[in-house]
């Protein structure tokens, strides 16, 4: 027959009973007489630095050992292992999934706390890169993986960047966060429902980046890196378009320009009027970007620049895209650009 226990509130109910001089004789006879483990625990708590030490401990790992891990769990996903038909995966490790991708982002974290970065910031990358990835392809049984995970890609980006910059500098801090912007950024964020605790602690990666860059040479020497990210996506597209993949590619330049569209709002804000101007013209005309928000970036440059007939025609284009765009619309209407029919419609239709 199973000893009955007392529950906390018991258990704290009894001793408030019990002055110092019997607490000080119970845990006495319970360390004298207790087995190891518990004499060890008590000489832990009774030592601060002691305690600090252990604490210590147990939050190290190996940061090359959780990249080996991180790396073994993503290969395995994306193979399609946790989906089932595959014995490297256990069924019920299957179910289990999301407690492993909760386990490995602790890991990932601990690992970007050390004094060499370069294994947690590999394994983190994964990670991230994963979570992004689960919301146009098929890794786990859930409906909603990034939420399931409980993992917040944007805590886990600002927390990469902010170690990177740290600890390898400005300079490679750009060079391996532009291209990661243009990867990783989502205009609706990183959940496919858009709902729930993950969805509400979720901001934009434009958004980290406008507090990390400060200066005016930051903003100018992160804008560079990003349209090298740029040139290289374009090549990439440009490669990979043969016959079967055309149909798509206009599709993919719309998403990625829509996704990034925070950004080059900023970038407009920060360059413009400055001896990096030119930058905004690469932008405006760039080959991996294309769709509605291109045009509307093009339209508020040209607005900028006084060419008002060029940024109402703009605008107008825009808007015969995306006819009910409430930015697309205001910006139309401050600069008085005719507005499409069904845009004019959607506006009565909003009084």
């Amino acid at each position: 027959m199973p000893v009955k226990r007392m529950d906390r509130d018991q258990f704290f109910a009894r001793l408030a009973l019990l002055d110092d001089e019997h607490l000080r004789k119970i845990l006495w006879n319970l360390y004298w007489r207790g087995a190891v483990p518990i004499r060890e625990r008590i000489e832990t708590e009774l030592d601060p630095k002691e305690r600090q030490r252990r604490r210590s401990m147990e939050d190290a790992v190996d940061p090359e050992w959780v990249l080996r891990d991180v790396t073994d769990f993503v290969t395995l996903a994306r193979s399609g292992a946790y989906l089932g038909g595959d014995r490297r995966v256990r069924p019920r490790e299957r179910t289990r999934w999301r407690f492993t991708f909760q386990q490995l982002r602790k890991d990932a974290e601990r690992a970007l706390a050390a004094a060499d970065i370069a294994d947690g910031a590999a394994a983190m990358e994964q990670l991230i890169q994963l979570a992004c990835d689960t919301g146009h392809h098929e890794y786990f049984r859930s409906e909603d993986p990034v939420e399931a995970a409980r993992f917040v890609v944007s805590d886990a980006v600002a927390l990469l960047w902010t170690r990177v910059r740290d600890q390898l500098g400005f300079a490679a801090f750009a060079d391996r966060a532009a291209p990661q912007l243009a990867r990783w950024e989502a205009q609706y964020g990183w959940t496919r429902t858009g709902l729930g605790q993950v969805s509400e602690r979720e901001v934009s990666l434009a958004s980290i980046l406008g507090g990390m860059l400060r200066a005016p040479e930051a903003w100018v020497r992160f804008a560079d890196g990003y349209l090298q990210a740029l040139d290289e996506i374009a090549r990439r597209d440009q490669a990979g378009s043969g016959r079967s993949a055309r149909s798509s590619d206009g599709h993919r330049l719309q998403r990625r320009s829509a996704d990034l569209a925070e950004w080059h709002r900023l970038l407009l804000d920060r360059l413009f009027g400055s001896d990096a101007e030119d930058r905004l013209d690469r932008l405006a005309r760039h080959p991996a970007l294309a769709g509605p928000e291109l045009l509307f970036f093009q339209a508020q440059l040209a607005n900028r620049r006084g060419d008002l007939a060029s940024a109402r025609q703009l605008v107008h284009a825009s808007l015969q895209e995306r006819p009910g765009h409430s930015a697309f619309l205001e910006f139309a209407m401050e600069i008085k650009a005719p507005l499409p029919p069904r845009a004019e419609r959607i506006l009565a239709e909003r009084g």
